[in-house]
């Protein structure tokens, strides 16, 4: 079967934009068509300045939105990436194989070290190479495919040369993965700045719907929606990109196509009613799946145990196999008694 790698950093509530353009995919088509491992990255939260109980606290809230979200035990392996001990070996070993123009191209890290450094504070190295453990979070698994959003795909492709790189140099080690992008709602905006993404770390809370917020709370946000000049519903990315965003999210939800929903609304204001109304009814059966869950804390950490386990025996012979062929000794075996 196809293998199948993706991860969700806990560095802030869960939102719209997850579950749309990654979690919703995952659970009603990744899993049933191939080997799939899905995994809370917490070590990628730690880039940033931090709480530490927090990372900890939204570590199991995302593990727990996941399984709401459909991800079956049964049919995939979910775990949290700091209990797999092959992330953080493997990412040194390919530390030693990308170059530091590579790191300093990575867009996302140019764009969060500007705003670091305009708020006046220092940039922590791991900001830089994370793009080396993304790398190795995908390697040690030999995933061929790689789930993400299109602002995630230059990561992959850095994995793709790490891999070939490798490859090259020691030997046939690493799968070449390929990033596979959803068409549909790949990446849902943000309702107060509808030309950038709806992040998890973003301070502009009236702009992201969270997969928890209450169904008032969610018709409020999409109410207060930004939208464009003019009054006519058309679909125009580049253009309108306010309503677009809208028409995309109503797609998404209701399996429809924001070119031809357009054609059907002859005003904002029924657009946004019925976005917030379609947002609502697709996260209710989420929302109420999650409290069950919170209710038997025990269940998720049993997931969450035997998936770091099953995740460990299939990433270490490939990262020991890594180790052999770029020139480390392996251990010294006890004697025998």
């Amino acid at each position: 079967m196809t293998r199948v790698f993706s991860g969700i950093k806990p560095t802030g509530h869960l939102t719209l934009g997850n579950y749309l353009g990654a979690m919703r995919q995952w659970a009603a088509v990744d899993q049933h068509r191939s080997d799939a491992l899905f995994c809370v990255v917490d070590l990628h939260a730690l880039t940033v300045d931090h709480d530490p109980a927090r990372v900890r606290r939204l570590s199991r809230q995302a593990a727990t939105l996941l399984l709401a979200a459909g991800l079956d035990p049964e049919l995939c392996t979910l775990f949290v990436q700091s209990h797999v001990d092959e992330h953080a070996r493997l990412s040194y070993v390919l530390e030693c194989v990308a170059t530091d123009g590579e790191m300093r191209r990575m867009i996302q890290y140019r764009e969060k070290a500007a705003r670091e450094r305009e708020r006046g504070g220092s940039v922590r190295l791991s900001l830089l190479t994370y793009p080396v453990l993304m790398a190795a979070d995908i390697l040690a698994y030999g995933a061929d495919e790689v789930p993400v959003g299109d602002d995630q795909a230059q990561h992959v492709e850095l994995t793709r040369d790490l891999a070939v790189r490798f490859n090259q140099r020691y030997g046939g080690t690493f799968v070449v993965p390929r990033a596979t992008v959803p068409k549909v709602a790949a990446r849902v905006m943000n309702l107060q700045d509808p030309t950038s993404k709806m992040g998890k770390s973003d301070d502009s809370g009236p702009g992201i719907v969270y997969l928890l917020d209450e169904p008032e709370a969610v018709r409020k946000k999409v109410a207060r929606a930004v939208t464009d000049s003019g009054r006519d519903v058309v679909y125009d990315r580049e253009g309108r990109p306010g309503v677009a965003n809208l028409l995309e999210v109503l797609a998404a939800c209701t399996g429809g196509e924001p070119g031809a929903l357009a054609g059907a609304y002859g005003s904002y204001g029924q657009l946004k009613k019925d976005t917030a109304e379609a947002v609502v009814e697709v996260l209710r059966p989420v929302r109420a799946r999650h409290r069950e869950l919170c209710a038997d804390p025990g269940f998720v950490e049993g997931v969450l145990r035997a998936g770091a386990e099953k995740a460990r025996a299939m990433a270490r012979p490939r990262v020991d196999a890594a180790y052999r062929a770029i020139g480390l000794l392996p251990p010294v075996p006890n004697a025998a008694r």
